[in-house]
This record gives structure tokens, sequence and C-alpha cells, in this order.
């Protein structure tokens, strides 16, 4: 029966369900993924403004991506990077197939070594080289900075202060008896005299130090730079040494330090950069975060840290020297991460930085295979994590320097050394 009555009742019932599910809860919208960070320009790797008052870490973490074939080596060359530098910041990243998209982590940061801000300074264990030219007046103080290649096990370079004692362009090159017998071994007779040009592994320009057997020179091989390749001497990229070798006057002041762990103050932050202790270094290095502190940062740093409140995360520098990547990390922090840092870092195109050394026409386009039968060297294969700061396999004994007293790396700052006694030929080991 349709009546008013019934037809109220039902209106009346429909209302009241349409209203209890007016009341549900609405479920919100799920958020926006952030959008991607920004790809920016490169920045310049190769110098820096700083006061030497003040600053002890310079330059800038930047992330860029794999493009087409690239191999870390030519991600390398470009942000004037070395090879280690690069293959270290990225563990389990192969070098030669990084694949195309991938995130490579650009350590373009740097603390600088503990030493005399003077002159030529060459850290060992960072495989990189700083150079301090006099300021002018009323112009900010610079600093030069390079990867370089030294000495492999058994033709280490020398620790210690030198200087430079002559320079020259095109060098004709004069494999010392040692070098030539090495080479005979190994099936590579060498001639007794080398003449300038693409075979000449001493490049186009050299610079001759106090150590008569040592030279700072450029390379035919530069895929090695950034590697212990040599017999002792600094290899530096080609477009590298011809900027440098400009500037670098005859008599400049050369400091060579080993320093794998060093500590700088930045803005308001303590940084401390990791690197795997070199195979034949025998020092014993405390690896404690608490007794490395005490051993490495000086009066005037703690002094720093206790007028900003610092507070140093000991957990993560711990993490640092057991990981060593090379990466020039604030430690004093709250909160702070290595992915936390590394994923805020600057996204930037992968290019030649402008006003860099390189033009970016002389790509590497060099194969692991014919890598390592140009250097000698096997390339180094992506791992699961960086090597560890101890190499735990029984070392072989570097053998005794003739050529230049060994310093401690305090002693380094400031003290000549000689070359007396050395049996090598004054034409340099290369």
């Amino acid at each position: 029966m349709n009546t008013p009555t019934s037809r109220s009742a039902v209106l009346a019932l429909l209302l009241a369900v349409a209203g209890c599910q007016n009341l549900r809860p609405v479920e919100p919208a799920p958020p926006a993924p952030p959008p991607p960070p920004p790809i920016e320009e490169p920045l310049a790797t190769h110098r820096f403004e700083f006061d030497p008052a003040v600053d002890e870490v310079i330059g800038q973490i930047q992330v860029t991506r794999v493009q087409g074939e690239d191999t870390l080596s030519d991600i390398a060359r470009r942000f004037n990077l070395g090879y280690e530098e690069i293959v270290r910041a990225n563990p389990g990243v192969d070098p030669w197939l990084p694949g195309e998209g991938r995130e490579i982590v650009l350590p373009t940061q740097f603390v600088l070594p503990d030493a005399p801000r003077e002159g030529v300074v060459i850290n060992l264990a960072q495989l990189r080289v700083f150079y301090f030219p006099k300021a002018k007046k009323d112009e900010p103080r610079t600093v030069i900075t390079h990867p370089i290649g030294i000495g492999k096990v058994g033709w280490a370079t020398p620790m210690g202060t030198t200087k430079v004692t002559a320079k020259a362009k095109d060098p004709a090159w004069f494999p010392p008896a040692s070098v030539r017998k090495e080479h005979a071994a190994a099936g590579d007779p060498l001639p007794r005299r080398v003449p300038p040009g693409p075979d000449n592994p001493l490049g186009t320009r050299k610079l001759t130090l106090g150590w008569p057997s040592y030279l700072m020179h450029g390379t035919n091989k530069p895929y090695g730079v950034g590697m212990r390749t040599s017999h002792g001497c600094i290899r530096f990229y080609p477009e590298d040494i011809e900027q440098i070798y400009d500037l670098i006057p005859v008599g400049t002041k050369v400091t060579v330090v080993n320093q794998p762990f060093v500590f700088g103050w930045h803005d308001d932050a303590l940084y401390v950069q990791a690197f795997p202790i070199l195979e034949d270094d025998e020092r014993e290095h405390p690896t404690a975060a608490g007794a490395l502190l005490n051993a490495a940062i000086s009066d005037a740093m703690w002094r720093k840290i206790k007028e900003h409140g610092a507070s140093v995360d000991l957990d993560l520098i711990n993490a640092t020297v057991a990981e060593p990547r090379g990466i020039a990390l604030p430690v004093s922090r709250a909160g702070l991460s290595l992915d936390g840092y590394l994923s805020d870092a600057r996204r930037v195109e992968n290019r030649v930085p402008d006003g860099a050394n390189w033009d970016g026409k002389d790509e590497l386009l060099v194969t692991a295979e014919e890598y390592e039968e140009r250097t000698g060297t096997a390339p180094k294969q992506a791992t699961p994590s960086a090597a560890p700061a101890k190499q735990s396999a029984p070392k072989q004994a570097a053998p005794k320097q003739s050529v230049v007293k060994p310093t401690a790396r305090k002693e380094a700052a400031g003290k000549e050394t000689t070359a007396a006694g050395s049996t090598r030929a004054a034409a340099g080991v290369r």
C-alpha cells in the first residue's frame, strides 16, 4: 500500500543511509613523490679561493649520472679526479660497465693535508697534489689541486721536503739501468734514450726535484693517473702538468706527506676524509675514533669545536675509517649519515666544468684489457664495499730508501731533506 506515510518512511530511511555514508572517513590521497633534484652546472674542481686562517676544506661534493658507454675513468678525467678516487667513492660499481643512468658520486671536496700552506704539498695516501701560489697584494689566496700517480710498491715515492730545481718542456727520458732491467725481464726492452713524443712516459713537461731521481711530470698513459703505477715519480694528467708547469717557479718548496686520515674545519663543522692505508705503509695508525682524534687534531681545532658547541659523532668516524671512501664528511653535525649527506649533494651535468684545464677532446676510450696491458696493473673490479682501512694480507716490506730519509707526518711539515747517496740516474725513474 503506497500511502503518504509509507512514502515518508522510505524517504527518511534513504536519507539516513545517505547520511551515514557521508560520515565515513575519506581516505587521504597518497602524497605526491618529491620532485627530482635539479640538474645543475658542474662546479670547477681544480682551483679554489680560500682563507688560510679559517678554511681547511675546499670544493663541494657532486653527483652525476653515467651517460652512454662511459667508464668511471672517463667520468674521472672530466671532473679532474683520479682512478682510485672515483672507484673507492662508488663501491659496488663496475668501473668498466657502470650502467647508463646510474648515479656516480664525485668526491670533489677535499680536506687540506696537515702541512704548511705554501708551495707544493703532496699527500701520498690521497693521491693528490695541492699547490699554494704566493698571493699578490689585495688578492685572495688560492689553491690548485690535481690527482696524481705515485710510486708502486717497491718503488715508493719518498716523504719529506725538497724543492723544484729545474723545468723542461718536451723532455727526453733516459731510463735508469734498474728500470731497463725490469722492462727487459718483462719482455719489454727499453732504449737508453726515449726522445720526446707520444711514446715518452714523461709527457710534455717535467719538473726536476731536489731528490735527483724523482720528477713531477706528465704522462702518455693518462688512464694511470690516480694510481700507484710509477717508479717513484709523480704523474699528472697532460692538461694538468701543462697548467701547473707554467705556474710553479724553480725553487718552489715541495712537501710530501702520507696522511690517510685528514681532519679540517669548514663553516660550522669538523670534516674527516679517510683513505685506504698504503700497502707498504708500516706505521701503526690509530683506527679507533677517540685515539685518531687525539692524534690528528690540533689544539686550535679543538678550540673551534668547543667554541661552536659541536659534538663529534664517534660512531660516524669509526664507520668512515672502517670503509675509507675518500669522501669528505662533516662528523660534527647531529643526526648526519653518509647516505643522507650524499642524497643532499649537488646533482650536476655529466660534462667538463667550465674553466677546466681539459677540453674533453682526448677521451680515454680504453678497455679493461688495454688498461692492464698498457699500465701493467690489473683494473680494480667492483666490490660490495670499499677496501678496509688496513690490509689484512701479509705485507711485503718496502726496500729502504737510500735517496731520502723518511720522516714522520708531523716532521714532514718543516724540515729540508737531502738526496745524498742516490744510486739512481738523475734523469728520473719515472
